[in-house]
């Protein structure tokens, strides 16, 4: 079997760890110590978040998008194919090194998606793209950290709190949709959506996007209108 090698790292930005970008092959991962945050080859869970979110946008001519974390471009990908020519989606990405590597050795597996015209890419915390947003997104995913369970940068517990939940809320249209990742369950953070004033329905999908594989959590958070 081909060993997998180090191609680069990066501190996450105030956290404690660092990123590493790992390649066997073919095959890339971003790992935080020894826990694999994303694979190249598992990525039928976050291709969900962006069909499924999509898929309740299906009636809007020019639907806006917002996706916290490009990762390796997987929810990015899957909205856009989705999509029509007439939507927006702007890409949140805290980290510089996570750019460069989709710019860089994964550029194929990106390929024209980053300079797609309806794509905008901002090197921001979506939680502050989030919270100085008023009724401005259709959609926002979020693919950050491990879900409401921050493991990578503590400040990313923002985000799943009520104050995070409630700002996400503001910031979506009428009847817009908040989808968000999770590597499991957590009761909790079903709750604190319906605190925030969100219809809920929670999904479990497979990681691979098939039958086998672990399952992932997917949360589909309704705006009233």
């Amino acid at each position: 079997m081909i060993p997998w090698s180090q191609i680069d790292s990066a501190p996450v930005p105030g956290g404690d760890g660092e990123l590493r970008l790992m390649r066997r092959g073919a095959e890339f991962s971003i790992m935080l110590g020894s826990n694999q945050l994303m694979n190249s080859r598992l990525s039928g869970s976050e291709q969900a978040l962006a069909t499924i979110a999509c898929g309740r946008l299906e009636a809007l001519e020019r639907p806006h998008l917002l996706i916290g974390g490009l990762g390796m471009g997987f929810t990015l990908r899957a909205a856009l194919a989705v999509l029509g020519t007439k939507a927006r989606v702007v890409v949140a990405e805290l980290m510089p090194a996570v750019l460069k590597w989709a710019r860089g050795p994964m550029a194929e597996m990106f390929g024209s998606s980053l300079t797609d015209p309806r794509v905008s890419i901002r090197e921001v915390d979506v939680a502050d793209l989030i919270r100085s947003s008023r009724s401005t997104f259709d959609a926002i995913l979020l693919d950050v950290d491990n879900g409401p369970e921050a493991l990578a940068r503590e400040a990313n517990n923002v985000l799943y709190g009520v104050r995070g939940l409630r700002a996400a809320h503001t910031a979506l249209r009428p009847g817009g949709v908040l989808s968000v990742w999770s590597s499991g369950p957590d009761l909790k953070f079903a709750k604190r959506l319906r605190d925030a004033g969100f219809e809920v329905d929670e999904l479990k999908v497979r990681a691979t996007g098939t039958r086998g594989g672990a399952r992932h959590v997917i949360w589909i958070a309704t705006r009233a209108k």
